[in-house]
């Protein structure tokens, strides 16, 4: 009997384990998914980038995607400097492919209150370190860059407080959900960056000349 039995535990210990394995297998897959589709997204959104630049017509980046690159961001200079593209509509599907602009407000670039939102733990987990005097450069479909400086960074509630779209300078809001670490996503509070435009766009031709 008492064979029977330690065969028994030693049998429920060794499935406990096993199923224990598979959880943590399934968890880390589903954990990985999420940055990994994040990533192969931008890559598709990049060759629809070139593609509407070259051809100027809208190109969507995969056959089913009711969205399109509107402007790529750059994070700071250097070649390793974080690069983002930018989809129009800020609807959740999108929003897990790249950060998105916000159809209410203005295009990128332009006079006026461009609002951003990103994903926190995706492509917006930098602006977890973002600082006021912080660069980022915006390009747009025609090829033009413009350059913007962060001047503000705070906690805001969503329940209380509403971005205002008018403004006489070329502004970008960036936003993203808050705490960083918070378990459940989707709380009242967003982190949010402002940066306003500190140089004008450069002409494609022109920017390119720069650099050569």
């Amino acid at each position: 009997m008492s064979v029977r039995v330690r065969w028994s535990v030693d049998s429920f210990l060794k499935a406990t384990a096993a199923a224990t394995f598979a959880a943590a297998v399934v968890c880390l897959a589903i954990g990985a998914w999420i940055p990994l589709k994040a990533w192969a997204a931008q890559l598709l959104i990049d060759a629809a980038w070139r593609r509407e630049r070259t051809d100027s017509r809208v190109v969507a980046p995969w056959p089913w995607a009711d969205t399109r690159p509107v402007a790529k961001l750059t994070w700071g200079n250097g070649r390793s400097a974080p690069t983002f593209f930018v989809l129009e509509g800020s609807s959740g599907r999108n929003l897990a492919f790249g950060p998105v602009h916000d159809a209410a407000s203005v295009v990128p670039g332009a006079i006026g209150n461009s609002v951003i939102e990103g994903h926190r733990d995706t492509h917006f987990k930098i602006l977890r370190t973002a600082k006021p005097g912080d660069r980022l450069t915006l390009e747009s479909l025609d090829g033009s860059k413009s350059v913007f400086v962060v001047t503000d960074v705070r906690i805001a509630d969503g329940r209380r407080t509403r971005i205002l779209l008018d403004a006489d300078v070329a502004r970008l809001t960036l936003a993203t959900c808050y705490p960083f670490d918070a378990v459940n996503p989707g709380g009242p509070l967003r982190w949010v960056v402002t940066a306003e435009r500190v140089r004008s766009p450069v002409p494609a031709a022109m920017a390119v000349n720069q650099h050569t």
